[in-house]
């Protein structure tokens, strides 16, 4: 079984450039709905009069390096460095997109 997580933007060019900048591809696109897919991850923006912008969007990496490597792109966005979770064992930070939706960078450690 596979899924698509969908959210309500209200900019959908600025959002789809923004996730395609981190490696996401277009895997379907629709009258007014762009799915991306980033590995077997697979979520989609429609173009709405309001934007969902709660929830976290998290991409999860092989290691430490991935998330790094995103971090070094992002640290205009992000809300700090990368750091180790002790409660969920993970190497994580966050950023923001476009519309101000919480995306996650991590690894499982």
């Amino acid at each position: 079984m596979d899924g698509i997580v969908f959210f309500r933007t209200e900019r959908h060019d600025d959002v789809i450039d923004f996730y395609r900048s981190l490696g996401a591809e277009v895997w379907l696109e629709q009258p007014d709905c762009t799915i991306l897919e980033a590995g077997a991850f697979r979520f989609g923006f429609c173009d709405r009069d309001c934007a969902d912008t709660e929830g976290i969007v998290t991409f999860v990496f092989d290691d430490r390096d991935g998330v790094d490597e995103r971090y070094e792109q992002l640290a205009d966005r992000a809300d700090g460095e990368p750091q180790f979770n002790d409660t969920y064992d993970i190497y994580q930070f966050f950023a923001s997109d476009p519309e101000g939706r919480t995306v996650e960078f991590q690894t499982f450690e």
